[in-house]
């Protein structure tokens, strides 16, 4: 008889021990931290002691030990797996484990508790592997800054470890068997889970097409159409994937609440339709917190008292009574048990089948999870990312660092009152100490500022690098110490801030311009500024089995592929439209224009004509796009006398979600006169909003959407030209007609929709422009002021 082959369920070494040794307060108010491991800086000094160890020391070891469970039928075998940091094969054998931080290395008096159990694990691995009956353990702490070293060394019998390392499996045990029976019954139901409506012209070989992706451990570059389907078409194909044991997780990545609320909305389609999922939306800590004033700390906030305590009880509650799990569930467990939201929401996430969150939870260098993606080490970990035209701009201020001298100011401040309300003599050194690193910081950037008269491109930040990294070690000296300031979250932006320049800096490539300049406030700045961002990207992407890129404004796709970390061997789908194409017209007005060089009494009235017979030929809804604010202001200025039996809305600099509602809602089906928004291209409004059938019948854009000439936008245009020659497209051409597709694309939402986009200005009409156009806006027709209204005549 054949033996049953068992399933496995992993975890890693680290997570075991932080999920089941954790305990006590949340507490960011600086008492102290001793595990920073600062990105690649971290990772640098780990690689620099691990090579001056000698022959005897064997650097970045794969360790694993199974271990078989079982509750009734239920067996499966838990796999523990991890990476020491070294090993040391000397006379007698230890576990190296390695610590990088900014924290005063000579006031521990022994080491981390969490770091230590994660070395006895290691420990106990390879002494079970190699029948060892005795191993050492060290704990290697460096500090970031002055690179000094301190190590604590302990002895153990096997006996002991193996009985220390079976508590922990058991107190872990029936999260491993709630995780098994739980994939068990997932896994069930994906497998006779239906595609939940007929395929649309396309769709088919489109999800064919993502599930080859994810099956193939490829990237996938979607330009998809509204319509096509995209979210059904690339989570369904995800699932199965999923069900045939590709892949344990789905991270749903989105830009906008709205994309976030149609992953939510399609994973609710699934469950009625007998899917058994636990997805989870992650919410920001800002919006998640329950007081008035976000105060990570046990002085400020009750819930973060003993919250560690209590987590794990109110995650398994949580865990076994719910599947959709979203910010206002999260809260209620939260109020339940006495826990933070955010935090108890993270700890979900390690639970989840599908993480549906904003982009930077992955590949934010500051605030990227690192629960999921702080390892070197692979994952099988899924990617759809959606409206992924967005992840180009938010990849390169992601991988951006800026500061600001009146921040060191400031800061230099507040430590120097301090300093004069403090009477003991040691703290009054220290604390002087900090002064003088902040001065020295300082008087760095105003050297800079002396020499800088509007912008400045500068070749490296190396002196300034090492005044930051001093400022850093201060920092945490003096918050181990300090007492809870009132002005704790000043300093921690400020503090937080350093961390990521220092980190920036320190992976910085050619592919970095570095620049000083002035803000609108007359601020002076010195900025890292990430060109590309793909390389940044592919370190994170490098992590996970596959990920899919998809948009209806994915042109030109050699752009986004290039800019998004795509290879040669990656693949590229254009989807077709399942949208008749005899309900959409896009017209092209040839003799007007919004160049500046164009701009004139003269022009703007021949532009609100233009809008004037655009919104006369059919009572309904339009949208009227405009490349500015005070653009927009001066049309409607304009157009506002000239129309009586129309409602008009203006898109105001600042809105709240109230008037964004109230905004879109007036956009109704059966309104009794026309309604017509006034918007800013690349807005609120010209991005995933969905007003379908007769909630808009047409969208006028005026302009091209080229972004302002500025500086930084010339930086970009000269940094392309030298690497590209196509200086101008990647600055200013691809951003801007991307902002024109997707404000064109508000009009046909469903295959009833009917249509007019109308776009109003000359170089639509150029070649260049002309070429980028996705295929549905094939055919159009060139008019003129006085062919429009015989063209919308006869379309309607």
């Amino acid at each position: 008889m054949k033996k049953k082959v068992l399933d496995i369920v992993k975890i890693s070494v680290r997570n075991l021990v932080e999920f089941i040794f954790r305990e006590g307060d949340i507490d960011y108010s600086g008492q102290g931290s001793f595990d920073v491991d600062s990105m690649q800086q971290g990772s640098r000094l780990h690689r620099k002691i691990q090579k001056k160890m000698g022959s005897s020391y064997e650097a970045e070891v794969p360790l694993s030990i199974d271990h078989n469970l079982q509750s009734g039928k239920d067996a499966f075998i838990l796999r523990v797996e991890g990476r020491a940091d070294g090993i040391l094969w000397e006379d007698f054998v230890s576990i190296d484990e390695i610590k990088c931080t900014y924290a005063d290395l000579f006031s521990l008096e022994e080491p981390v508790f969490i770091h230590k159990a994660q070395a006895m694990c290691y420990a106990y691995m390879l002494a079970a592997e190699d029948d060892l009956n005795e191993i050492g353990i060290q704990i290697t702490y460096c500090h970031m800054e002055t690179e000094r070293e301190r190590r604590f060394h302990e002895t153990f019998l096997f006996a002991e470890l193996e009985a220390w390392f079976m508590d922990l499996l058991e107190k872990y045990s029936k999260w491993a068997m709630y995780e098994y029976q739980w994939k068990k019954r997932r896994n069930k139901s994906i497998k006779k889970l239906d595609f939940p409506f007929p395929y649309r012209e396309g769709q088919r070989d489109l999800a064919v097409g993502v599930y080859r992706t994810l099956e193939r451990e490829k990237k996938l570059y979607l330009e998809a159409p509204t319509g096509v389907g995209k979210t059904i078409s690339t989570v369904f194909p995800a699932l199965k994937a999923m069900g045939e044991g590709l892949t344990d997780r789905i991270f749903y990545l989105t830009a906008k609440t709205i994309t976030r609320t149609v992953a939510e909305e399609c994973f609710d389609l699934l469950s009625d339709k007998s899917l058994i999922i636990k997805p989870i939306t992650l919410t920001s800590k800002e919006k998640s917190c329950v007081l008035d004033k976000m105060s990570c700390n046990p002085y400020d906030c009750p819930r973060a008292k003993g919250h560690y305590n209590r987590i794990n009880d109110g995650l398994y509650d949580l865990l076994l009574h719910e599947n959709r799990i979203d910010r206002d569930l999260i809260g209620n467990y939260a109020e339940k048990h006495m826990l933070c939201p955010y935090e108890m929401s993270l700890d979900a996430a390690l639970f989840a089948d599908a993480v549906i969150c904003d982009y930077n939870y992955v590949f934010d260098p500051v605030v990227y999870l690192k629960r999921f993606f702080g390892f070197e080490k692979k994952t099988n970990y899924i990617l759809l990312i959606d409206e992924a035209h967005n992840l180009v701009e938010r990849g390169r201020d992601m991988y951006s660092a800026v500061l600001y001298k009146e921040d060191f100011l400031m800061i230099k401040r507040m430590i120097n009152k301090i300093l004069h309300e403090t009477h003991d003599a040691a703290k009054k050194k220290e604390i002087g100490t900090f002064v003088k690193a902040l001065e020295s910081g300082n008087r760095y950037l105003l050297d800079l500022k002396r020499e800088c008269d509007e912008f400045r491109e500068i070749d490296s930040v190396a002196a300034f690098s090492f005044c930051i990294q001093r400022i850093i070690g201060e920092f945490e000296l003096f918050f181990k110490n300090a007492p809870v300031l009132a002005e704790r979250d000043t300093l921690f932006e400020f503090y937080f801030n350093l961390l990521h320049f220092s980190n920036i800096s320190d992976t910085m490539d050619e592919k970095y311009v570095i620049y000083t300049d002035y803000n609108e406030t007359g601020d002076f700045r010195i900025k890292l500024q990430c060109m590309d961002p793909s390389e940044n990207l592919k370190r994170v992407l490098a992590k996970v089995r596959s990920a899919v890129f998809f948009s209806a404004t994915l042109l030109p796709i050699k752009y986004y592929k290039e800019q998004l970390a795509g290879s040669d061997n990656d693949y590229a789908i254009y989807a077709p439209s399942s949208f008749p194409k005899e309900n959409r017209k896009i017209l092209i007005a040839r003799d007007v224009s919004s160049k500046y060089s164009r701009r004139s009494e003269k022009e703007f009235q021949k532009i609100t004509e233009y809008l004037l017979t655009f919104a006369s030929a059919r009572k309904g809804n339009y949208l009227f796009f405009f490349p500015s604010y005070s653009f927009m202001e001066q049309i409607h200025s304009l157009f506002a006398p000239l129309i009586d039996d129309a409602a008009l809305l203006l898109q105001s600099r600042s809105m709240s979600e109230p008037e964004k509602e109230h905004f879109l809602n007036s956009f109704s089906e059966d309104a009794e006169k026309t309604h017509i928004g006034f918007c800013v291209m690349g807005g609120i409004f010209s991005e995933g909003i969905d007003l379908k059938n007769d909630r808009l019948i047409g969208a006028a854009i005026i302009g091209t959407g080229l972004p302002m000439v500025c500086n930084e936008r010339e930086l970009f245009r000269r940094y392309y030209e030298n690497v590209k020659g196509q200086g101008f497209d990647y600055a200013y051409l691809y951003p801007g007609i991307n902002k024109v597709l997707q404000s064109g694309g508000r009009v046909i939402r469903t295959s009833e929709d009917k249509g007019v986009v109308l776009l109003l200005d000359e170089r639509f009409a150029f070649r260049s422009y002309y070429d980028l156009f996705p295929r549905e806006w094939y055919p159009n027709v060139s008019v003129r002021s006085e062919t429009l209204e015989q063209e919308l005549k006869n379309f309607w």
